[in-house]
């Protein structure tokens, strides 16, 4: 499956969320869940560069896993109105070497004018190192620390749009409602996918969220901790019913 435009498919990234500089639960031991979970219906794994060097050998052994690798950290990440620090911790090229699929960026907008500019020159000449190595760029348009407020969900909707104009090949964005998504997955024409976000709502809430995204044409979905934070059987049963509404999914184009 190509992770960059995959024609008849939806794939599942069970992320691993960006560098947080803390111990989470559920990721107490950052390399112990993808063999945890690699049986599932997960179809890849986003994760960060220490996570790949330590687990080279499960995916040498399970080739059809795709890995996004995060190349960059954004400290704090629940900081709002910016105070945050945004910078790569890693290269495209090492990304290449290390026999990623894609590279994942944070593109946070609640920041200053100057710092924007600085953001969008620095997504640009990422962009422009994964054109020349054919490796796609996720960009992750996003409002830092924010709820989800309508006012919220407007302005990452806008900031797709500047994520699409630098060139992105993915676009990840928190599901903004089944007629939004449509909307950009029209207008951008470019893949879509949607982020599972914080552990939130009942498992049938998970799948109904899920289930309009799709109906929207997203190609993919980031869910995480709505998987493993959750019980181990509820986590299951969300992936399962996850699986059963992917494959029920068909694109023509």
């Amino acid at each position: 499956m190509s992770i960059r435009d995959p024609p008849n498919s939806v794939w599942i990234v069970r992320t691993i969320r960006t560098i947080l500089f803390d111990r989470i639960k559920g990721l107490e031991t950052p390399s112990a869940p993808f063999a945890a979970w690699a049986d599932t219906d997960v179809t890849g794994f986003m994760m960060t560069p220490g996570q790949v060097k330590q687990t080279e050998k499960f995916f040498a052994e399970h080739p059809h896993l795709s890995r996004v690798l995060t190349i960059d950290t954004y400290y704090d990440v629940t900081t709002l109105d910016g105070g945050g620090s945004h910078e790569l911790i890693t290269t495209v090229e090492e990304a290449v070497r290390m026999g990623v699929d894609a590279v994942k960026m944070l593109f946070p907008w609640n920041i200053s004018r100057s710092e924007r500019a600085t953001m969008c020159a620095r997504v640009g000449k990422i962009v422009t190192a994964c054109d020349a190595w054919d490796i796609p760029l996720v960009l992750e348009p996003v409002i830092m620390g924010a709820p989800r407020t309508d006012d919220v969900v407007i302005q990452e909707e806008k900031v797709a749009r500047i994520a699409y104009d630098l060139g992105a090949h993915i676009i990840k964005i928190a599901f903004p409602g089944e007629e939004r998504t449509a909307r950009l997955v029209d207008e951008l024409r470019v893949p879509l996918v949607i982020a599972g976000g914080p552990l939130a709502g009942d498992v049938n809430d998970t799948v109904d969220a899920i289930g309009q995204t799709l109906r929207a044409g997203a190609r993919g979905i980031i869910v995480g901790r709505n998987i493993w934070q959750r019980e181990r059987s509820e986590g299951e049963r969300v992936l399962k019913e996850i699986g059963t509404l992917t494959r029920g999914v068909s694109f023509t184009s």
